[in-house]
């Protein structure tokens, strides 16, 4: 007859859960932060642009010091900001179950459930700040070949 032995899987469990949340931390605020906390108009952003360039060459003229003023940051950075940290700190947390689940020789497949599901909520923010940071280079790439300054 055969034994079956009874695995604990409480860490396992808790990782998964907590890098299932870590996920959803990462990927609902690129739909759901819009829809309660809508960006501002474009053509807003625009005027409020070029306004600050203007100040800054007046006062450059000027030689003065420009002074920028201090600007209140939006509710819709403020709620992405804290979604990104949450979303990383989960991630690191399920990663950490995973391996204390291993640790304890816990069953194997809810540690990995547990680590995938961390590694892919980090992987998701640190591909949005790419994405962003690549959207910052061809913006400035497109202005200065319109100044042909390359």
């Amino acid at each position: 007859m055969t034994a079956s032995i009874a695995h604990n899987r409480r860490l396992g469990i808790i990782g998964s859960i907590v890098g299932l949340l870590a996920l959803m931390a990462a990927i609902l605020p690129q739909w759901a932060i819009p829809m309660v906390a809508p960006p501002p108009p474009v053509d807003q952003v625009v005027v409020d642009t070029g306004s600050r360039v203007k100040d800054r060459l007046v006062a450059r003229l000027k030689g003065v010091e420009y002074q920028a003023p201090h600007r209140e940051p939006s509710l819709g950075s403020r709620l992405h900001g804290n979604f990104s940290l949450a979303a990383i700190t989960l991630g690191l947390l399920a990663i950490a179950f995973a391996v204390f689940s291993v640790i304890f020789r816990e069953e194997k497949l809810l540690a990995g459930v547990s680590a995938t599901l961390g590694v892919c909520a980090i992987a998701v923010e640190v591909s949005m700040f790419l994405i962003g940071i690549l959207f910052v280079l061809a913006i400035l790439y497109i202005v200065s070949n319109m100044l042909d300054w390359f």
